[in-house]
């Protein structure tokens, strides 16, 4: 088949695709040097020798996408959007996948639909600052989060003490804190019947410069090592109750006594590349959901995958791109990267997890003497 892949970062998606033997079309935001599966590419960012690379947060729209991808939809047999893909802009017969997610990736639509038979923390949508700090005062025995109506990978989301972000009149969520273990779970679908393929452990980081408090995502332990027949379950009734088809993910906190769904993301999730590692073909499991209404079995795992996001501490110059075979998204040698800007991606796998930890931290040593 011929696929157009749309999406930030399309490198892993593509590359799935290219080995089983697709015609990839790609269209992203980045275009990092170890990305080479495919047969067209048009990328927003362009590396330029001692030139800064940007921010992601101020140089990229989802409309550059679409644009960029108009030349190829109708030469192309489907589309798989990924994160940051316009999904509305594109024929929905031409969608392998979801094709009506906006309520879904709002989360106050997403909520309301779920509050009604799931575990979901209490959420509020708001306009005024002052309302929020009311509902906080009124509540002196729960935390809460403030959260932006849309968005993914952490950005926006932080603790509710911090009120010196000015919304204006821009609509906001103010969302009860669960004190837990940020879990997710990958699901297969036909929109019908589900199924957990593999679950996780979310890596967060609230230190990422420039966006210090921010729930950052910067990663996934895979599976996760709070794995249970309960988070499964209640992971494939999520999906199910929204009719969802192909590969989404469901985020959970997981405390002592109840598991609450946090947040669903309606198509290939950031977990791809540690199943792939561990021998999981999510990408032709997608496929045949979609296509054929096929639901793979679910493997037995012996390992551990890890994937982690290295995030610029500083502004740095990439003095050298040698680095080991399992580093990805590598930028352009000499290019500059803008603190707080993700630098590259580390998968590290083993039997143990303390293993797989140390082979991570031994990359990212390595990575370190390249940069300056």
């Amino acid at each position: 088949m011929k696929l157009l892949i749309v999406g930030i970062n399309t490198r892993p998606i593509a590359h799935a695709a290219y080995n089983l033997g697709h015609e990839v079309y790609s269209v992203s935001y980045y275009c990092p040097i170890d990305f080479k599966a495919y047969k067209d590419r048009k990328c927003i960012l362009k590396y330029k020798p001692f030139k800064s690379c940007g921010k992601l947060s101020e140089r990229f729209k989802e409309r550059y996408l679409e644009e960029m991808s108009k030349e190829w939809i109708d030469k192309v047999d489907y589309i798989i959007p990924y994160t940051g893909a316009p999904v509305n802009s594109y024929p929905q017969r031409k969608i392998l996948g979801n094709n009506k997610i906006e309520k879904i990736e709002n989360k106050y639509k997403l909520y309301k639909i779920l509050r009604k038979h799931f575990n979901v923390p209490k959420t509020y949508l708001l306009s005024d600052i002052d309302e929020a700090k009311e509902i906080i005062n009124n509540h002196p025995n729960k935390k809460f989060l403030i959260k932006p109506v849309k968005g993914s990978g952490g950005y926006g989301i932080f603790h509710a003490n911090n009120f010196s972000n000015n919304f204006g009149n821009k609509k906001f969520l103010l969302q009860e804190y669960i004190d837990g273990v940020d879990v997710s779970a990958s699901v297969i679908s036909n929109g019908k019947e589900a199924k957990t393929i593999f679950t996780s452990n979310q890596l967060l980081n609230l230190n990422v410069a420039g966006w210090e408090g921010h729930f950052i995502y910067e990663g996934n332990i895979v599976p996760s090592i709070y794995e249970n027949e309960k988070m499964k379950n209640i992971a494939e009734n999520v999906i199910k109750k929204l009719s969802l088809v192909g590969s989404n993910g469901v985020d959970m906190v997981m405390t002592h006594d109840k598991i609450y769904v946090i947040e669903v993301n309606p198509r290939l999730q950031g977990t791809f590349e540690c199943a792939e590692l561990l021998g999981i073909n999510v990408l032709d499991a997608h496929i045949k959901a979609c296509k054929e209404g096929i639901l793979i079995d679910r493997m037995n795992i012996n390992e551990i995958a890890i994937k982690k996001i290295i995030y610029a501490k500083n502004k740095l110059f990439v003095k050298n791109t040698d680095f080991p075979k399992n580093v990805h998204d590598i930028p352009a040698k000499n290019v500059i990267i803008e603190k707080g800007e993700p630098v590259v991606t580390i998968l590290s796998k083993a039997k143990k997890l303390k293993t797989a930890v140390n082979k991570l931290n031994k990359t990212k040593e390595i990575i370190n003497k390249n940069l300056k």
